[in-house]
């Protein structure tokens, strides 16, 4: 290298953390509880620990899934597995923010990896479980996936990292599948029309239909502000 050649940039050397958009029905209350939980927790305790926290327990919960074909009261062993989730995948950011130990671009690759594979397992667990038609969860994955990849692309084109849409994030997703868990452990049909329909079906069709229409207006509204800010003249 020359005395006049500069070395090329390091990859991330420019990195831009992304704008953080939580708008769901508990984001104020839950920052709130996470940072309460982060400033106590003991300093052995880092980060990559709760995100493999997060991402073991979404295994554990797709096998309590799977069991609950043999054994009903397994849709119980779910819930605990939820809620070390919900304590893993939530806590892991906000306790390098707090410690200001931040790796914004490995946090970001690594934690959203875990969370599209943990997810997979899941669903994996549940269409195992006869409690929900194979082609249904299968369906619905598809969509979770699609909107998830739409999410990060429009983080790294726009600058915006999208927690929630419609008031609703993963802390109100995993609610309402606690919740259904315990009816289906009560009642795993619903009633409709005078037909029964497997309880999760119904939930998950719903669900699907959601993400769809998220997946449509988020990709057109993105679509169209990137062809705005980018138009050749």
């Amino acid at each position: 290298m020359t005395p006049t050649q500069e070395a090329p940039p390091k990859p991330g050397k420019h990195f831009k953390t992304a704008d953080r958009a939580h708008t769901s029905l508990l984001a104020e209350a839950e920052k709130r509880t996470l940072i309460w939980i982060a400033t106590r927790l003991p300093a052995w305790v880092n980060s990559d620990h709760l995100t493999a926290l997060g991402f073991v327990s979404l295994i554990f919960a797709g096998a309590s899934y799977w069991y609950a074909r043999y054994n009903a009261g397994a849709l119980l062993l779910v819930i605990p597995f939820l809620a070390l989730n919900w304590f893993g995948d939530s806590l892991d950011g906000t306790l390098a923010r707090v410690r200001n130990r931040q790796r914004p671009r490995y946090g970001f690759y690594v934690d959203h990896m875990l969370d599209a594979v943990g997810m997979s397992f899941l669903m994996a667990g549940l269409a195992l479980s006869g409690y929900i038609s194979p082609l249904i969860a299968g369906v619905f994955l598809i969509f979770y996936l699609l909107l998830s990849i739409e999410i990060y692309l429009a983080t790294y084109t726009i600058g915006t990292f999208h927690l929630s849409y419609w008031h609703f994030g993963p802390t109100e997703l995993r609610i309402l599948l606690v919740i259904g868990n315990l009816f289906a452990l009560w009642r795993p049909y619903a009633l409709i029309a005078g037909r029964d329909f497997l309880l999760f079906d119904v939930g998950f069709a719903v669900g699907t239909a959601a993400l769809a229409a998220i997946l449509v207006q988020a990709t057109v509204k993105h679509i169209a502000l990137l062809y705005l800010e980018e138009t050749l003249r």
